[in-house]
């Protein structure tokens, strides 16, 4: 059973009960599949009347769509062709950082994306997603050839070590000051290889 989201007072503003529902929404399909999360459940859990869920998102698959979003961080801020690859390894590196809040965000996000990937609606979305708020940023700062590709490839790994970090518990922070700095050295040259112009 998913835990309710913690009840706000009657007063609270059309912020606060957006980000209610879009909290519940995040915890019910990081554990169901698309398919099987309905409208009414996210509702009881945030506190608010089902019809709230559509005034202020739509539908179900424009929730679902907030869902993968993470509207607070640029993640390509800083970001040139010339240092895209360290940016991404340092982008890992920083997780240990991140507060606790926004760790759990990013592991409801991946899996959300594991649960409805298959899901013909759901997988739609999420492809249509990564390619808008991901794979074209990157790919605009890559320029050249095959920069979807490329993208997608950067992404595929910045993924990778995502699940490994968030999901597994393997966290760069436990090491030596001089083992951080060679795993940042080994990441950026695999996050180089991706992005690297594809050979004929």
């Amino acid at each position: 059973m998913i835990p309710p989201v913690q009840a706000l007072p009657r007063s609270r503003n059309a912020a606060a009960t957006r980000e209610a529902i879009l909290v519940s929404a995040r915890k019910h399909f990081a554990r169901e599949n698309y398919e099987n999360v309905g409208l009414r459940e996210i509702a009881g859990d945030a506190g608010v009347d089902p019809a709230l869920v559509s005034r202020y998102f739509g539908s179900k698959e424009a929730l679902f769509r907030e869902t993968l979003r993470d509207d607070d961080k640029d993640f390509m801020e800083g970001a040139t062709r010339e240092t895209l690859a360290r940016h991404f390894a340092q982008l890992f590196l920083d997780e240990g950082d991140t507060p606790q809040d926004e760790r759990d965000l990013h592991i409801d996000q991946i899996l959300i994306l594991l649960h409805s990937i298959g899901s013909p609606k759901a997988g739609e979305i999420i492809r249509e997603t990564i390619d808008t708020d991901i794979l074209e940023p990157i790919a605009r700062v890559l320029g050249g050839q095959d920069t979807e590709m490329r993208a997608a490839m950067a992404f595929a790994v910045l993924m990778g070590m995502g699940i490994m970090h968030n999901t597994l518990a393997i966290d760069p922070d436990m090491c030596s000051a001089e083992d951080t700095d060679r795993f940042e050295k080994r990441l950026t040259r695999i996050f180089a290889a991706a992005l690297e112009p594809m050979d004929d």
